[in-house]
């Protein structure tokens, strides 16, 4: 490091996926990435028709700019991201930086103001503390390394669906947790008891922080890495999935087993042109169509047996 302190520069780090995919898969992709590879703060922007190093890229093309910390060297860094290439193929990093004294922290504080989702919820970042409306249940989650700040559109399709279907009392299972924001809403909307489950071990330090943030007790969520409903036994009331296509049409066959029969699984993180695919496995499943939410190009489902 030279001598340099921490606090002294960044590493700034600019990522773009496959051109030639749907613009707001390529977001969603990127958004992942800055939230599961521990970057501080980041900047998603649209560029129109750039050459790199192979050829000439037409067209609209998302790319995100991240901002790592210099406690690290780069190559720790691009190692993670390099690690990241198996689960979302066609990543790539388009250049990397030091960025000097540049006001990160400011930046990332400022970004996530108050955010009311629903009738009753808002979600807030805990130096908003102060700030939360009376009327209104504040969700505190820190924006972190894992998914599900509250501030997507797919997050807050989620939300909207379990403020309308969680009761006084019940049993809810969050698959593809991240952050713990959706089982954090159940719990403070009356859930008893949740079950939270995800891939990468380190949401798990994450939801438990958000956890406490929210002066909710560990024993209160059976938190755990898992994939899917993997050693899942329980009847859900309430069953979420907040993810993108492929894992919720993988989950779909065995929701049966987890999801009471009258209870109501929760769907999002697909995009508008999703639709037609997933509701075609929704009715293979067995499953019915209770209601659906679009925001900007996300869509999202709840869906239950029967009619």
């Amino acid at each position: 490091m030279d001598g340099v302190t921490d606090g002294d520069f960044w590493w700034s780090i600019e990522l773009e996926t496959d051109a030639g995919v749907d613009v707001a898969v390529a977001e969603e992709t990127l958004m992942s990435v800055a939230d599961l590879s521990g970057c501080i703060g980041s900047e998603l922007f649209i560029e129109e028709n750039y050459e790199n190093a192979e050829k000439i890229i037409e067209g609209e093309i998302p790319v995100l700019r991240a901002a790592y910390r210099s406690s690290e060297p780069i190559e720790h860094w691009l190692s993670i991201l390099e690690d990241m290439k198996r689960g979302f193929p066609g990543l790539r990093v388009r250049s990397y930086t030091k960025v000097e004294n540049r006001p990160w922290h400011t930046l990332h504080l400022d970004a996530f103001p108050p955010l009311p989702v629903g009738a009753e919820l808002i979600v807030m970042a805990p130096w908003h503390r102060d700030r939360a409306p009376a009327g209104r249940i504040p969700l505190y989650i820190c924006p972190g390394s894992a998914f599900g700040t509250g501030y997507h559109e797919s997050t807050q399709i989620a939300l909207s669906f379990v403020e309308r279907f969680v009761s006084l009392g019940d049993t809810f299972v969050d698959v593809g947790a991240g952050s713990g924001i959706l089982f954090i809403a159940a719990l403070k909307l009356g859930a008893l008891h949740a079950v939270a489950r995800d891939l990468d071990p380190t949401t798990v330090a994450e939801a438990l922080r958000n956890m406490e943030l929210n002066d909710l007790p560990p024993g209160a969520c059976n938190l755990a890495v898992s994939d899917l409903l993997k050693g899942v036994d329980v009847q859900a009331n309430v069953l979420t999935a907040n993810m993108v296509l492929e894992p919720n049409l993988k989950l779909l066959p065995d929701v049966g087993r987890v999801l009471d029969p009258k209870g109501v699984a929760v769907f999002s993180g697909m995009t508008v042109r999703e639709r037609a695919t997933f509701l075609s496995a929704v009715s293979e499943a067995g499953l019915s169509l209770v209601a659906e939410l679009t925001k900007s190009d996300w869509w999202g489902c709840a869906v239950r047996f029967g009619c």
